[in-house]
């Protein structure tokens, strides 16, 4: 489990929400902190990769359990 300063919970949203609302929380965030977020769209798992690497964010963890994605992004 990777610690985090905010969490975005993204399921029931589908494309292009899940990123959108990602990347309006990471608006908020000093560099340095972790966001959480859990989505159920499977396009989120591409998404946030190609949002981490656009931005310059990190996307330090990315799994799947069951039907939920979870991701956990820190700012830079």
């Amino acid at each position: 489990m990777t610690d985090f300063n905010a969490e975005l919970d993204a399921r029931g949203l589908n494309c292009p929400l899940p990123i959108l609302r990602t990347k309006k929380s990471m608006n908020g965030m000093a560099a340095g902190e972790v966001l959480k977020v859990v989505a159920t769209d499977p396009g989120s798992v591409k998404d946030m990769e190609a949002y981490a690497r656009q931005t310059g964010n990190d996307l330090v963890a990315a799994t799947q359990e069951g039907s939920e994605y979870t991701f956990f992004i820190r700012k830079n």
